[in-house]
């Protein structure tokens, strides 16, 4: 197991009580996400942590696989989901990096605060690509710090060597969003949260 992984394991009971910090911007995305659902969607969430979203989602779609690398984060996703009564979602222990699936076979592919906590967010994204169906769309949610917190750059490293925080990427939503069209992606949709957050949708061409 990963140092990251051992991580997210050890913080996943904490991160599962935590409160969303914003509601309302939590449940605008969800709804904006949902208008690309259809009945017979499939769908792959990566860093799905403890399976929150990708349960609320389930109803509007065919099947969700979702991933993260933390055994314990997957472990109470699927206790949620057994409470939900949900059977359309699979959750399993992946990286984006390490996920075996075929070329073209999602709908929709969520990256909901993950790109910034990947070693080569890049690289994910081209992977992104070839996942999605012609036409499919990838939605990201992603902590942009290089726009206003430059200084953390100097600070992440510290907390990373405590044990006290992940990796984290510093890079602007305009990185963001140049390597989003390198891919091959159009933005579709663009809305800045707050200061530290952008919200796409990027869609892969027909």
């Amino acid at each position: 197991m990963s140092d990251t992984a051992r991580f997210w394991d050890k913080v996943a009971d904490r991160y599962s009580k935590k409160p969303i910090s914003d509601e309302a911007a939590y449940q605008r995305k969800l709804e904006v996400t949902r208008e690309y659902f259809r009945p017979d969607s499939k769908v792959l969430e990566f860093g799905c942590g403890t399976g929150s979203t990708a349960i609320l989602h389930a109803p509007h779609v065919e099947h969700i696989l979702a991933t993260d690398i933390s055994p314990r984060m997957i472990e109470i996703a699927r206790e949620r989901a057994e409470v939900a009564g949900v059977t359309n979602v699979t959750f399993d222990v992946a990286s984006i990096e390490s996920l075996d699936a075929s070329v073209s076979s999602f709908d929709v592919v969520l990256g909901l605060s993950i790109l910034h906590l990947l070693v080569d967010w890049e690289a994910a994204i081209a992977k992104i690509f070839e996942f999605l169906k012609p036409g499919g769309v990838f939605v990201s949610s992603t902590v942009c710090l290089g726009d206003n917190m430059r200084w953390f750059r100097f600070v992440g490293p510290i907390g990373r060597a405590l044990g006290l925080m992940p990796l984290v990427q510093i890079f602007r939503k305009s990185e963001l969003e140049d390597g989003l069209k390198k891919a091959g992606f159009h933005i579709e949709y663009d809305w800045h949260q707050n200061p530290r957050v952008a919200f796409f949708v990027a869609r892969k061409p027909d």
